[in-house]
Order: structure tokens, then sequence, then C-alpha cells
């Protein structure tokens, strides 16, 4: 009898859910699944614009730096097969040195590549400038000609998340911001950045 009593007293409880329970962590669950996927798409498609505009500003430096370093223009542009610029701006992006100041890529005139871009996956758009196909930046620093402007990513159905970067004549970069905090990002003018 004391060997049954023992028994009873140690024997392990089995864990459990009741239906009540499983019911109720179904329920919070898809209530909290509900709200937190939109805003999950937002942020995704913030994450990816943030990565490009980051990317865009960097080779764009870099571009600048090379014509004060090397004291030749450097150019930032998308080349076609015959390394000449074109305006298909989300393609991809190169940056040389323009030695022999044609305005394109020679590799036999020892022009290297500076570094590239990779064009945009998706798609979403990258816009400078109506018909512009190059920037051209001096050894002062300073833009060649009147190709200031202004980058514009543009997320496809997001344009609400569009951001841009200003390249002013001076040479220098200025990235969008949400000046008036209403959601949509405006260059340095207040100007929203479109995508039209």
């Amino acid at each position: 009898m004391l060997t049954h009593m023992l028994a009873a007293t140690f024997r392990p409880k089995v864990g459990g859910f009741t239906l009540v329970e499983l019911m109720v962590s179904v329920s919070v669950t898809s209530i909290l699944t509900a709200i937190a996927v939109p805003n999950l798409g937002n942020f995704i498609v913030k994450m990816r614009v943030d990565s490009e505009i980051s990317q865009l500003h960097r080779i764009l430096l870099t571009t600048r730096n090379a014509a004060i370093n090397s004291g030749y223009k450097a150019i930032l542009c998308p080349l076609d097969v015959n390394f000449q610029c074109t305006n298909q701006w989300q393609k991809e992006l190169s940056a040389f040195v323009d030695v022999n100041d044609n305005k394109k890529f020679d590799s036999d005139d020892n022009e290297t590549l500076l570094s590239i871009r990779a064009a945009i996956k998706s798609e979403d758009k990258l816009i400078y400038g109506i018909g512009r196909t190059k920037i051209t930046f001096k050894p002062t620093g300073h833009l060649s000609g009147l190709a200031n402007g202004t980058f514009r990513y543009c997320p496809k159905n997001y344009e609400n998340h569009s951001r841009g970067i200003v390249v002013a004549r001076s040479g220098r970069l200025y990235q969008s911001s949400d000046i008036d905090n209403d959601g949509i990002e405006e260059n340095r003018g207040n100007k929203e950045i479109s995508c039209d």
C-alpha cells in the first residue's frame, strides 16, 4: 500500500493547453499579424529606398573625390555597349576619370573604372533630369556645365516613399528629407520629391 501511495505522489504531471487557451493564442496571433503585415511592406520598401540612396550618394562622392584628387574631370553615367553615356539611370552606373576629355570611357587611354553601382533590380525608377546622360565633376569639385539637378528614386507602387539627392553646381550633395513632417520627402527648396 505504501508503494501505491508513493507512486501516486510522484506521478509526473502532463502539461498542455486547454482548448480555450489555444483559441485565445490563435486569436491574438491573428490580430498581431493583421496589424504587422501592412507595416512590414512599408518598412521593407523604406529600407530598399534608403539602401539605394546610400549607394548612389557613395558613388557620387567617389566620382567627385576622384576628380579633385586626379586633376582630371570625372564622370558618373550609365554606359552602353560602346562605352558611351546614356540616359538610362536605372541601369548599371559607372564612375571613371576622363583623362582624354572625350566624355566616354576609354580603357585604351589608361582610363579605369573607379566604381560601379549595380542596376536597380526591381521595377523602381531612378530619374535624373530630362535627357541628361552624365554628371561631370571638374578638378575643383564643381560640376561641369549645367548638370545640376535632383536624382529621384521612385519605388514602384510606393511613390510616397520616394527620396532624392540634390547635386548642386558647387558639386555638393544634399539628400532629401521630410521637412514639413507630412510623410513625403522634399528637396532643399521645399519641393516634394515627385516621380512624374
